[in-house]
């Protein structure tokens, strides 16, 4: 089998990092300007398209042979590209990403990322940035340029061949790094589920367009009586300026450090008259409610819809898809009652009415935004999603038996996890049914060795909790699960053991091994986790402690401190995520076109008639030959937008 490698460059006039590829390629303006190549061991060509260049038949015969692979880092790129110029879709079939190779080891997700960490000898050249800026995308009209919009091969003929370099350059690049990688190929399951996620982003999604631009609309029109309304409350110039409203509101007798949502609504209860009236002003102009709205109309393609929005192994911690252009894996809930009618009073443009019959206009537009999302034409959509999975597969993995049956049962698990901890019943809407919500955000945040910090982060104090209560729930709740918390400290043990005596540890249905500079997890579904370069190092606590390289927090790539809970996290979710992906493999299989899937839940486009919730719950809770005895269950609707049921 030979194997093709490739690398583009191009030229559109559409944001790519704001828009995607999808709509980057879309633009009557996109062209392919270079196409580097190399295949198998021969040394990398390039073809000037730009400058009137054809690709070598071999290399279009190569394109459209699925048993020739195609390799590039980030290959979704070049193969929908190429898919533009050539006129017709390439299948995924045949295409291996490289940059999905290094996330599956935990490297970073750029070539020069890679390059740096694997310190390869044919890094990314650095002038890259200023050379694609120059050639790739629009510039301005000057004097000094003659007024044109872009630049292109003969007016600078010298950055020209330089840019061929580069373009070469980044095919050496990813060889090099592939050859580095070669003892951890993508496993066959793996590049299955790629080639289920490339054809979903081929896919994409319809949007309600009218909605959007409505919802823009509203929110400008909204926002300029606001503002206007501001000013004459107090005189400003720019009711929108931090600086100006502080020293409004402290020419009234309130000195305020933050004019954040949480301050505000701190502030709010002793306020009064025009204080309280401008600091309502400011909670619903601070309220973001139409930047998603924004990226829906930038990435929205010819097709009316939107392509790309999820990113396989994205988050290369646990292998979950990541969010991207609209971040649909971050929507605001909706809870009003009347969603139809909001959504309809907002698309025929009644502004007037959506504020005179809600409390907030800003509000009802952030929860409209799932609604932006639309079946096409004479289908609709079902959405099926996990029920609690990460505490499913947390009580699978520790075998917390009380929780299992309450799973079993289909029992509330705040219920439960309420009456275990206080030792009274507890019923949703029945007997110390105010236990429920201690249970709720106990199990939202300890699940993971949280503690106090994390009760705060969840908002246990706006719930009521009082800070002495905190510490005691904590404690309580590790009480309720001592099998829990037993297996965080199983897992600290056995990945530290399989460090420091480079020798497989085993841990129930989880293996831990060390080797080549890498600890791996190895999950029941026989996916392994990396941690790169693991080392033992003083933690803040004065005690040694395993540490790892990667994109910490600042996403620079440094030494990030672990242990037993957080290890035990992405154990979790990264076998969530491998139960979603198998229930999506099988929906494909059964003939389900799946448009979107977030965090546990897939989105599937069905004709109107054809097969119900109940199947497609069905397919998902389908536990695979590896997780006997995990309590899967699925719970769905059908809808005619999307919507949090």
């Amino acid at each position: 089998m030979s194997l093709l490698a490739i690398d583009i460059e191009t030229f559109s006039d559409v944001d790519l990092p704001k828009c995607g590829v999808y709509a980057y390629s879309d633009s009557p303006l996109f062209e392919i300007l270079l196409f580097a190549f190399a295949f198998d061991d021969e040394p990398t060509q390039v073809v000037d398209l730009a400058c009137g260049e054809q690709l070598p038949d071999r290399v279009l015969a190569a394109l459209e042979d699925e048993t020739v692979t195609k390799t590039a880092f980030n290959a979704a790129f070049e193969r929908t590209c190429i898919s533009r110029h050539l006129g017709r879709r390439l299948s995924p079939v045949g295409w291996q990403c490289t940059a999905v190779q290094s996330a599956m080891l935990a490297l970073p997700l750029t070539l020069d990322g890679v390059g740096e960490v694997l310190n390869i000898k044919r890094k990314k050249l650095k002038e890259g940035v200023a050379l694609l800026r120059y050639f790739s995308m629009p510039c301005k009209p000057t004097k000094a340029n003659g007024g044109r919009t872009r630049n292109r091969p003969e007016d600078a003929p010298e950055m020209w061949e330089r840019f061929k370099a580069y373009c070469i350059r980044d095919v050496d690049a990813e060889r090099e790094i592939r050859e580095k990688l070669r003892n951890y190929p993508i496993p066959e399951s793996e590049m299955e589920l790629y080639r289920l996620d490339q054809e979903i982003n081929d896919r994409g999604i319809m949007v309600d367009q009218r909605l959007a631009a409505q919802a823009v609309r509203c929110d400008s029109e909204f926002k300029a009586r606001a503002t206007a309304q501001a000013q004459q409350l107090t005189g400003l110039a720019n009711p929108n300026s931090l600086a100006q409203v502080k020293g409004w509101l402290a020419e009234r007798g309130v000195e305020v450090d933050s004019l954040d949502k949480k301050a505000i609504k701190g502030l709010l209860p002793q306020a009064t008259g025009e204080v309280r009236e401008m600091l309502m002003l400011r909670l619903l102009l601070g309220k973001t409610s139409v930047k998603k709205y924004e990226a829906i109309q930038r990435s929205v393609c010819s097709d009316g819809r939107v392509h790309g929005l999820l990113q396989f192994y994205g988050a290369n911690r646990t292998g979950r898809w990541a969010g991207r252009l609209v971040q649909v894996q971050n929507l605001p809930q909706n809870h009003i009652p009347d969603l139809a009618l909001a959504r309809s009073l907002v698309r025929r443009g009644e502004f007037d009415r959506v504020e005179m019959l809600y409390d907030s206009t800003p509000g009802v537009l952030s929860e409209l935004i799932r609604t932006a999302f639309v079946p096409k034409p004479g289908c609709r959509f079902i959405v099926a999603d996990f029920a609690a999975i990460e505490a499913r597969v947390l009580a699978w993995f520790s075998g917390e038996q009380w929780r299992l049956d309450t799973f079993e049962q289909g029992g509330d698990i705040y219920c439960a996890s309420a009456s275990k901890m206080f030792h009274v019943p507890v019923e949703k809407h029945g007997q110390n049914a105010h236990l429920r919500q201690k249970g709720k955000i106990a199990e939202l945040a300890l699940g993971y060795g949280g503690s106090v910090g994390a009760l705060t982060s969840m908002g246990a104090l706006d719930m009521g909790l009082s800070e002495e209560g905190l510490q005691p729930l904590v404690d309580q709740w590790r009480g309720a699960n001592p099998h829990i918390v037993k297996f965080w400290w199983d897992v600290d043990a056995a990945a530290v053991k399989a460090f420091r005596a480079k020798t497989e540890v085993r841990l129930g249905a989880l293996c831990f091994s060390c080797r080549s500079g890498m600890l791996f997890i190895t999950l029941p579904s026989g996916r392994r986790l990396s941690y790169v370069k693991p080392r033992m190092l003083p933690n803040r606590f004065g005690r040694e402690s395993l540490t790892y390289e990667g994109v910490g927090e600042s996403k620079k790539w440094s030494r990030i401190e672990t242990y037993g809970p957080k290890l035990t996290e992405n154990i979790v979710q990264a076998t969530a995520r491998d139960l979603l992906a198998l229930a999506m493999l099988r929906l494909r299989n059964a003939g389900f076109e799946i448009v979107m899937h977030i965090h546990d839940e897939a989105v599937v486009e069905v004709p109107e008639g054809i097969s119900s919730v109940d199947e497609i719950c069905r397919i998902m809770s389908e536990a695979p030959a590896w997780a006997a005895g995990l309590p899967l269950r699925a719970d769905g609707y059908e809808c005619e937008f999307y919507k949090k049921d």
